[in-house]
């Protein structure tokens, strides 16, 4: 199997924080986004490991030569953004028609159960459950979960399965000839090719998808979303319980790096603090701190502290 991840985005919502680096590349909880996507699919050994790259991509690469552990990877640069459909496409030269490749969005963090891919016999999207799906793609399955068909953004009620950016491809050579199909007649809805209807025009040719559950989906788009999904992934990162500092109390759960140096503080709970950082008379909570940074005095909360 393997693994294509699109990390082009240039991350305008969370400007100024993505002014140097590509969105994937933000601190949260004692890693990066993309340290936690690769560490979740892990599991799946992948032969290859494919970033595609755009904004900041000399960032991207400098970032994967410091990462050897991840093995096999490579980057591909989408130079000129026309849409997740033509990201995917740029990645398929260097996928076998008979090697399943899974796709995981470069800002989609999720709670999901990826072990069954590895005997998967069908394509599988990974679904979430929402209250409002007129602001999401979603997928119209049977009771057994096979998909039907992919509606994007309906405004009358055919399903609350919203599809959250995790597609695993077993029709590879199909998905192949969709993407090509689209971009050789310039097939776009709002202006991109879509992914999605690549998708849809397998379905409409016979491949067979079903859905597959995520138990919890975390936004990264924006710093209020962010800062709560730092909160939630916290909880595999803690290690405030070994945190000593001078004067100085930390409710859990929070992360601090290596070197940092901290007195007469309250630190937490939700506080993720990266590595060299001196902080002093602070009280810090729901917060995410980079490398780095100098606090002296003051109370700071549900903000992201960069230098």
């Amino acid at each position: 199997m393997k693994i294509v991840l699109p990390v082009a985005g240039n991350g305008l919502r969370l400007r100024p924080y993505t002014e140097d680096r590509p969105k994937c590349l933000l601190p949260l909880a004692g890693k990066t986004i993309i340290d936690w996507i690769i560490e979740d699919a892990s599991c799946l050994n992948p032969s290859e490991t494919i970033f595609i790259t755009g904004y900041k991509a000399e960032k991207m690469d400098e970032y994967l030569r410091s990462k050897p552990e991840w093995g096999l990877t490579r980057t591909v640069i989408q130079s000129n953004p026309q849409g997740l459909g033509e990201a995917i496409s740029l990645a398929l030269p260097y996928v076998k028609d008979d090697e399943p490749l899974l796709i995981i969005l470069g800002d989609t963090l999720f709670e999901a159960d990826l072990h069954i891919l590895k005997n998967a016999e069908e394509n599988i999207l990974y679904t979430f459950k929402v209250d409002d799906p007129k602001r999401f793609g979603v997928a119209v399955t049977d009771e057994e979960g096979k998909i039907s068909r992919l509606v994007e953004k309906p405004q009358e009620f055919v399903s609350d399965e919203a599809i959250v950016g995790i597609y695993y491809i077993k029709d590879v050579k199909a998905l192949k000839d969709s993407l090509q199909y689209l971009l050789d007649n310039d097939i776009r809805t709002k202006g991109e090719f879509q992914l999605t209807d690549a998708l849809e025009m397998m379905i409409e040719r016979g491949c067979k998808f079903r859905t597959a559950p995520v138990t919890r989906w975390l936004d990264c788009g924006l710093v209020e979303t962010l800062l709560e999904t730092n909160a939630r992934v916290l909880q595999r990162n803690d290690n405030s319980a070994s945190a000593s500092f001078y004067g100085t109390t930390v409710v859990p759960p929070c992360y601090i790096g290596k070197n940092a140096k901290i007195h007469g503080c309250k630190i937490g709970p939700n506080v993720s603090i990266g590595d060299d950082c001196e902080i002093s008379g602070s009280e810090i909570s729901d917060a995410i701190v980079w490398n780095g940074v100098k606090i002296a005095g003051g109370k700071i909360c549900n903000t992201v502290v960069h230098k």
